[in-house]
C-alpha cells in the first residue's frame, strides 16, 4: 500500500523541467497528431468487420457506446495528466493515489494495452500490405509468410518488419518520431475522409435493416470489439516529460483527439454499412478496400485505402511502442522492473535498450498469434486500466484537493463513477473465456510483483524524506556511461 506523492513523482521525473535526459520537443499540434497516430489504425481498418459481425448495422451504436466509455475516462485522464505530468501515465496515477501494488498491476495490464496491442496492430498491417501489393503489382505475399498460424500461415513476416521499423525510428529521436507520426496522421485522416466520400455515393438505407439483428447483446459485444479502435488515446499522457507546457497541452490534446476520432469512426461505420450490407462486410479482411472496390468498380480506389491503412497502422505501432517504453521507464525508475529500462542515450535522448527489448519481445506474438486471439484480451486489460484511472481521480481529489491542475473533471464525481460503470459493462461483453485469460494474466502479475517488485521497490529501499523527495542513497535512475562524460 506504499504511495508515492504527486509532488515526489513530478520532482523525480523532472516533469516541470527536462525529465531524465528526455527533451521537450512536442507542441500541442504534434501531441494531437501523436494521439491520433496512436488511435486510428487496425481497429477501424481491420476490426470494423468483426464489430459488424456482432452488431450488424447497429455497429454505429456500438462505436458510440465505446466512445462514451472513452469520454468519461478521458476526463479523468485529462485531470490526472494536468496534475501529474510524468511519463508513467496510468501506472503513475495509480501509484500516487491507490498504492504500489495496484500501480504495479496497472503497469502489468498496460503490457496488454500497449505491448500486446502493438502485436495485434502489426498483424492487421500485413493484411492491408497484401491488399496494397495486389493493387500495385498484381502479386501478394504468400499466406505462409504473411499470416499467423490459425489464419492459414506459418509466420507473419510483415508484422515483425513493421515493429522493427518503428523501433528504428524511435531510437533515432523523439523529434523525428513526432514529425513522422504527424505526417502519417494527416495521411490516414485524409484517406478515411476519402472513403466516406466514396462510400456515401452508394448509400442505401435498406442496408440498415434489420438494424440490430442480435439486439442488445450484439450491440454490447460489438461495442467491446469497437473499443479496440479507441485504444491509444491515453498514450498522450505518456509524453508528459517530452511535451512543452504539459499541464495545459495534455488535457487539450486528449479532448481534441477523442472528439475527432469519435466523429470519424461513427461516420466511417455508417458509410460502410450504407454502401454494403452487414452480411457482406462481416468478418471480411481489409473491408474498407473491399467496399471502395465495389463502389468504384476499380481496384485503384481500394489500393488508395490500402495505402492509407498501411500508413495508419504503421503510425499506431510507432505511437503505442513509444507509450510502452515510457511506462517501463517509469516503472524502472521506481525499482519495480530491471534498471535497463530507464537508461537514456545522451546522443538521441531516447531509451534505446528499452525500445529494442520491447520490439524484440512483442514481435514474437505478432508473428505467430492470430489477431482475434489478442483483441479481446487487449480490450479487457485496457478497460481494467481505465476503471482504475477513474477511481484514481476520485482518490486524488480526496488526498490532494489543492494540487495544481489546469483541467477538472466536469460533473464530479458522477463522471468518473459512470466511467467505471461503462468500463465494467464493456468488460462483461468480452465473454467468459477472456475473463479467465485475464484472471490468469493478473495472477502472474501478482506473482512477479511479490517475487521482484515488492523487494526492489525504491520506496522500500530508500524511504522518502519529510519533504516528500527521495533520499539520494539507494537505487538511482540510471543513464548510459556516456551521459556522465557529457
Amino acid at each position: 500500500m506504499r504511495i508515492k506523492s504527486p509532488a515526489q513523482l513530478v520532482a523525480e521525473s523532472g516533469a516541470d523541467r527536462e525529465g531524465h535526459g528526455l527533451r521537450r520537443t512536442m507542441g500541442l499540434f504534434q501531441l494531437v497528431c501523436f494521439g491520433v497516430g496512436a488511435i486510428v489504425g487496425t481497429g477501424i481498418f481491420v476490426g470494423l468487420s468483426d464489430s459488424v459481425a456482432e452488431a450488424g448495422p447497429a455497429v454505429v451504436v456500438s462505436f458510440a457506446l465505446a466512445a462514451i466509455t472513452c469520454i468519461f475516462t478521458a476526463f479523468s485522464f485529462a485531470e490526472l495528466g494536468s496534475a501529474i505530468p510524468v511519463s508513467g501515465s496510468s501506472y503513475s496515477f495509480a501509484y500516487a493515489t491507490l498504492g504500489e501494488r495496484v500501480a504495479f498491476l496497472t503497469g502489468w495490464c498496460l503490457l496488454l494495452e500497449y505491448g500486446v496491442s502493438v502485436s495485434a496492430v502489426s498483424v492487421g498491417w500485413g493484411q492491408y500490405l497484401n491488399e496494397l501489393l495486389g493493387s500495385l503489382t498484381g502479386h501478394e505475399l504468400p499466406a505462409a509468410l504473411s499470416s499467423p498460424p490459425g489464419d492459414g500461415g506459418i509466420v507473419n513476416i510483415p508484422a515483425v518488419v513493421v515493429m522493427l521499423l518503428a523501433a528504428t525510428l524511435l531510437v533515432r529521436g523523439m523529434r523525428e518520431s513526432a514529425r513522422a507520426t504527424a505526417a502519417m496522421a494527416v495521411i490516414k485522416l485524409a484517406v478515411l475522409v476519402l472513403f466516406c466520400a466514396v462510400a456515401f455515393t452508394a448509400y442505401r438505407s435498406n442496408n440498415l435493416s434489420p438494424f440490430a439483428p442480435q439486439e442488445l447483446m450484439g450491440i454490447t459485444s460489438g461495442a467491446s470489439l469497437a473499443f479496440f479502435s479507441y485504444i491509444g488515446f491515453d498514450a498522450i499522457t505518456t509524453a508528459g516529460e517530452e511535451v512543452r507546457n504539459p499541464r495545459r497541452n495534455i488535457p487539450l490534446a486528449i479532448m481534441i483527439c477523442i472528439g475527432v476520432v469519435t466523429l470519424l469512426y461513427c461516420t466511417v461505420a455508417l458509410a460502410a454499412i450504407g454502401a454494403m450490407s452487414a452480411d457482406d462486410v462481416a468478418d471480411k479482411p481489409a473491408a474498407l478496400s473491399l467496399i471502395v472496390d465495389k463502389v468504384t468498380g476499380s481496384a485503384v480506389g481500394g489500393g488508395v485505402i490500402a495505402f492509407g491503412a498501411v500508413v495508419a497502422i504503421a503510425s499506431v505501432v510507432l505511437a503505442v511502442m513509444y507509450g510502452q517504453t515510457r511506462i517501463l521507464m517509469s516503472m524502472s525508475r521506481d525499482g519495480l522492473v530491471p534498471r535497463v529500462f530507464q537508461r537514456v542515450s545522451p546522443r538521441t535522448s531516447t531509451p534505446v535498450a528499452n525500445t529494442w527489448i520491447v520490439a524484440a519481445v512483442f514481435a514474437v506474438p505478432a508473428a505467430v498469434v492470430p489477431l482475434d486471439v489478442v483483441m479481446n484480451l487487449t480490450t479487457i486489460g485496457t478497460l481494467a486500466v481505465m476503471a482504475v484511472v477513474n477511481v484514481a481521480v476520485i482518490a486524488l481529489r480526496r488526498r490532494h484537493p489543492d494540487i495544481e491542475k489546469s483541467f477538472r473533471v466536469p460533473l464530479f464525481p458522477v463522471s468518473p463513477v459512470l466511467g467505471v460503470v461503462f468500463c465494467l459493462y464493456l468488460m462483461w461483453g468480452t465473454g467468459w473465456t477472456t475473463w479467465v485469460q485475464f484472471a490468469v494474466f493478473l495472477a502472474i502479475g501478482a506473482l512477479v510483483y511479490a517475487l521482484y517488485g515488492r523487494r526492489n521497490s525504491r520506496l522500500a529501499t530508500t524511504p522518502p524524506r519529510a519533504n516528500g523527495e527521495t533520499a539520494p542513497q539507494g537505487p538511482q535512475p540510471e543513464r548510459d556511461p556516456e551521459l556522465q562524460e557529457a
